[in-house]
């Protein structure tokens, strides 16, 4: 007799768990969401943001803010939201660097990317692209290997700091050419082209939306892109993996994440309405004048390749030495 009013007892508070979800989820939002865009206003990912953020506000009959709080390369906000409430009304605006390279990058992380965050989507992504100053005698990839290994692999290639998806991309591509590339490291991108610019480094890994301007004004060479097919805006530009480096692969990519806890019916709501979003008309000719590939991922999608780029990156960071204290 107790056994079986302990089962009704855990039936009822089971179901009572159950309707409380369902009735979350329908009423929300009730209040303001934040998305929290974990670096200084004015760079590509808190334009996304906003943008994003928009449209949601116009589906969701809600305000959605996006608040920047930037610093330690992203950590700083990222570890803000996952340890946020997790109701759904502060969200992560995350990438590759945040919440993939840093789970293992760092010696130190008050934060598990793996465990403490729920990816609602992963929304868009985009290949880097290698360029070389068009002054620079090298054409194509090939003859950046061989340039590199005639000057006794003193090439260089800039990158916007330490530990960015773009620094590793070009230790990954040193090491799978059995290269020894000199890595310069600046404070963001905007001072990493221009060293390329004036002739201070050789070479530059670097997102395909900022290098698309001086590449159609010829100031730029674009040798190759990090993605496994060639992409639509520069169909003659070969892949790193087509040009002797089969399986290599490196997409910078954005996504929208929730504190670890949140319900899953809210975050089955976020991810309907985010998927609408990204995939409209307006924003999709958005993201294709960037560069960018719309994703719009289910939240199993998202969490299942989130992981997969945890684990890619874990192996490069130990494959090559490089950490972060």
């Amino acid at each position: 007799m107790r056994r079986r009013c302990l089962f009704l007892a855990s039936a009822t508070m089971a179901t009572g768990m159950l309707r409380a979800a369902g009735v979350l989820a329908a009423d929300f939002p009730q209040q303001p969401i934040t998305i929290i865009v974990p670096f200084p206003p004015g760079g590509s990912t808190d334009l996304l943001a906003r943008r994003i953020g928009e449209k949601l506000s116009s589906s969701l009959s809600a305000s959605v803010i996006v608040q920047n709080r930037g610093g330690a390369g992203g950590i700083i906000g990222s570890n803000y939201v996952a340890h946020a409430r997790p109701d759904g009304y502060t969200l992560l605006f995350g990438v590759t660097g945040t919440n993939a390279i840093s789970a293992s990058l760092y010696t130190s992380l008050p934060f598990d990317p793996r465990h403490d965050f729920i990816p609602i989507s992963v929304i868009v992504s985009a290949p880097l692209i290698l360029v070389v100053n068009a002054h620079e005698p090298i054409q194509n990839l090939e003859d950046y290997i061989d340039s590199s290994r005639k000057n006794q692999n003193s090439m260089t290639f800039g990158s916007p700091g330490n530990g960015t998806s773009m620094h590793l991309t070009g230790a990954m591509f040193a090491q799978a050419a059995d290269l020894r590339l000199v890595h310069v490291p600046f404070h963001g991108s905007a001072p990493a082209m221009q060293a390329l610019l004036s002739g201070q480094i050789q070479s530059l890994f670097g997102d395909i939306a900022v290098m698309a301007p001086q590449i159609r004004a010829g100031t730029l060479r674009a040798l190759a892109v990090t993605s496994q097919k060639r992409h639509p805006a520069y169909p003659d530009v070969p892949t790193i993996a087509e040009s002797g480096f089969p399986g290599f692969e490196s997409l910078s990519w954005q996504g929208i994440f929730a504190p670890a806890a949140t319900p899953a019916p809210v975050v089955d709501m976020l991810n309907q309405q985010i998927v609408a979003a990204v995939k409209a008309p307006d924003l999709s000719q958005f993201f294709a004048l960037r560069g960018m590939t719309v994703e719009g991922r289910s939240v199993t999608d998202s969490t299942a390749f989130v992981n997969t780029e945890i684990t890619k990156w874990s192996d490069v960071v130990k494959k090559t030495g490089i950490h972060i204290g």
